[in-house]
């Protein structure tokens, strides 16, 4: 994650690896890394890494001939990756101002942090920047809200309990949805798109329960929520995505998303 508005601690940390990776993000790392054509040999960057999942990705593809660097604003989210992988190499800095020096990498990665950034196009420079000749950076982001069958009653309920401001707190995730805009601004960082990808995954949780427990307590929105006001989340999220309930009561949430892959030019000399 790379927005000061989305700071977690640790245990939120810990939160977010243990249910949302293998949930959700643990499914799309594959496809992102595939994309991108990670290779042994090469040095890769994944900007607002979180916990780490693409970069582990990265690193199981590169069977040890190369380089795989994490970057991420959060401090909570770099102390799981370490704990995770501590052989990797882990830096806390901002995306808008990455601490390398130009042509540093064959390939940046971004899994679902772009939205989170505060100036999207100038971490696209940034990323273009750091990238060799010829090099690829790859971004995924979450088609909008519209397109997100699932995630919109539960928004209801969290209005209904905790207020549009709430809300605002996790709807981040789907400000980079219009993929004719996301795919201008990677040209207008200087980057020649090559390939996109959309579509649906499922991000499933045992149960109801689960899935709530970790949109709150692995964001900041559970800062914000009265002990009141998280329990009624909890009772009326059950009615919502009922629909979404297997027979056995896991819940699987189809989850729509973009994946772009764009390339700098040759180097002119």
């Amino acid at each position: 994650m790379a927005s000061d508005d989305f700071q977690v601690f640790v245990d939120a940390a810990e939160v977010y690896e243990a249910q949302f990776v293998p949930a959700l993000f643990g499914r799309w790392a594959p496809h992102l890394v595939r994309a991108a054509g990670v290779r042994p040999g090469q040095s890769v960057l994944d900007v607002a890494c979180g916990t780490g999942v693409v970069a582990r990705e990265a690193a199981r593809l590169l069977q040890g001939r190369g380089r795989v660097v994490g970057l991420d604003v959060n401090a909570g989210m770099l102390a799981v990756a370490r704990r995770v992988s501590p052989d990797l190499e882990w830096v806390q800095a901002d995306a808008l101002a990455l601490p390398f020096p130009d042509r540093s990498f064959d390939v940046v990665l971004c899994q679902a942090g772009l939205m989170f950034v505060a100036e999207p196009g100038r971490a696209l420079r940034e990323m273009a920047r750091v990238v060799v000749p010829e090099g690829t950076v790859a971004v995924q982001v979450w088609d909008e809200l519209r397109a997100q069958t699932a995630w919109a009653p539960f928004y209801e309920v969290v209005a209904r309990h905790a207020g549009p401001a709430a809300v605002d707190v996790i709807s981040t995730y789907w400000r980079l949805g219009d993929l004719t805009e996301l795919t201008e601004g990677l040209v207008a960082a200087g980057l020649r798109v090559v390939d996109t990808l959309t579509r649906t995954d499922t991000a499933a949780f045992p149960s109801v329960e689960e899935f709530v427990a970790t949109e709150v307590d692995g964001t900041p929105l559970r800062q914000r929520l009265s002990g009141e006001a998280y329990t009624r989340i909890f009772e009326d999220t059950r009615e919502a995505l009922q629909p979404f309930r297997t027979a056995n009561g896991r819940l699987e949430l189809p989850m729509r998303g973009h994946i772009i892959t764009a390339r700098t030019e040759r180097d002119p000399g």
